[in-house]
């Protein structure tokens, strides 16, 4: 895919020779410009699909969702669903749950700052699908359905950037899908929407000195050399000079611009920390998850429709309580001040934030040998969290039984939650989704598409 370095530096030498020649800019390269990731907005598709959205509808609340990909899948007794009764064998040396500011919600013990934010974000405790594969999994809870059959379908995040990206109004230069930082690797998120839907995985790593953003900050190079670069190239563009007014390279020079001002003008400068108060950046935590939430709400300032954060290193076959003790804390942090974040800045109320993973973690430890103290893969029942964009906070939707190892009351599957947060988004669920071959596609399957559901989160809209 093209930076945006490449296409101010080698778009133009490209198509000047094309036009020396008398070749001009054909069509293919207007395509190629269409699915660059910061080319021109003409991402527009026939209004036969019948895509359509809700945005007059009462419930149609939220602007942009912030998805934490708990990738691994977190455990659910050690986070948001304690069991201090199951026994040593369920909850080895995590064994209390602390009371929240929400009389009857208690959460896991690493978890103190979060239990001072409770009435802001519902907890999912019926969360379920029982498949136990990542790959399958991960394809289940982010498309609503289960992996195999003739297609891929896109994620909640590429259907959110089709129906809520530059085919709803939006016009920033930041594509409407960012992940944070490394894509998630799992699927194909944009399945049949194709290349244009895929996320834009930012690379680098917001918690260093410099974010070094894949295709706007290059490593070494200061923003004053990347300017006398630019001014050398519109010297040495002698032909761009005498053909200034040719109505051919208009959107070569409009990609051009846009481009540059990714790299040094006011739409790149959001992926500038340094802008942030240090203190602030301190509140958040200065590792990649902390900085990742607070380049997450600077994104949400920027009107971008979805963001990942790819929230690595929660697949504890091995050390699992050691690997608790160090992530649990930094995820405490991070999360519970971008809920008090957009919560003051007056964002939360229109930003969804979507917590979880592909699964729960077996609740009962394996302690015996390879694992000596690990937790498996567990589908069975699992924790989410949801916060903001008209849900409620202050809520437990669905139960798991004394030990957490099945639902025991109103289980939630991906298509209900999924379905819920198009609802607040104003996306119609039963939207059709654009399919190459022209099939009847609809945002979200239904009991008639052979999944389970069982609707949804009325209880929190």
């Amino acid at each position: 895919m093209n930076t945006a370095r490449s296409i101010a530096e080698n778009a133009l030498r490209r198509d000047s020779s094309r036009l020396l020649s008398g070749i001009g800019l054909p069509l293919s390269r207007r395509e190629a410009l269409r699915r660059c990731v910061f080319g021109t907005a003409g991402l527009l598709l026939a209004d036969g699909w019948g895509i359509h959205a809700l945005a007059d509808t009462p419930r149609a609340k939220a602007k942009t969702v912030i998805q934490i990909w708990m990738w691994g899948g977190p455990s659910h007794l050690d986070t948001f669903d304690p069991k201090p009764d199951a026994g040593y064998d369920y909850c080895g040396p995590l064994n209390k749950a602390i009371a929240t500011n929400v009389d009857g919600i208690q959460i896991g013990e690493l978890l103190p700052l979060l239990a001072k934010q409770a009435d802001k974000y519902s907890i999912l405790r019926g969360m379920t699908h029982g498949n136990n594969g990542h790959e399958t999994a991960s394809y289940l809870v982010q498309t609503g359905r289960p992996s195999g059959g003739r297609d891929v379908y896109p994620s909640v995040g590429a259907v959110t950037s089709l129906l809520k990206g530059y085919n709803s109004g939006y016009t920033g230069l930041i594509p409407p899908y960012v992940v944070l930082s490394e894509a998630q690797g799992r699927f194909s998120e944009a399945g049949f929407l194709g290349q244009r839907y895929k996320p834009f995985a930012t690379g680098g790593d917001p918690a260093q000195t410099r974010f070094v953003v894949e295709g706007v900050v290059s490593p070494g190079i200061s923003d004053e050399r990347q300017k006398s670069r630019r001014d050398l190239l519109t010297k040495l563009n002698t032909l761009g000079a005498a053909m200034k007014g040719d109505a051919s390279l208009k959107a070569l020079y409009q990609s051009e611009e846009q481009a540059y001002d990714m790299i040094l003008g006011s739409e790149g400068k959001v992926f500038d920390l340094s802008q942030e108060n240090s203190d602030l950046r301190d509140r958040y935590g200065r590792n990649t998850f902390g900085q990742s939430c607070l380049m997450a709400r600077r994104l949400v300032e920027k009107g971008v429709p979805y963001i990942t954060i790819n929230y690595k290193g929660w697949d504890t076959h091995k050390q699992h309580f050691e690997i608790m003790r160090r992530k649990l804390p930094e995820m405490d942090k991070g999360l519970s001040m971008l809920l008090a974040d957009l919560s003051q800045r007056g964002l939360l109320d229109s930003t969804i934030i979507w917590w979880g993973g592909e699964f729960g973690r077996t609740p009962r430890v394996q302690w015996e040998a390879p694992w000596n103290g690990g937790r498996g893969h567990h589908g069975k029942v699992f924790s989410s969290l949801v916060a903001g964009g008209g849900f409620k906070g202050g809520h437990v939707v669905g139960a798991s039984d004394a030990k957490g190892d099945e639902v025991k009351e109103r289980p939630i599957y991906p298509p209900d939650l999924i379905a819920s947060m198009y609802e607040l988004l104003g996306i119609d669920p039963n939207a059709k989704l654009p399919h190459p071959q022209g099939l009847d596609i609809r945002a979200v399957p239904t009991v008639g598409d052979g999944v389970k559901a069982a609707g949804r989160l009325k209880e929190i809209m």
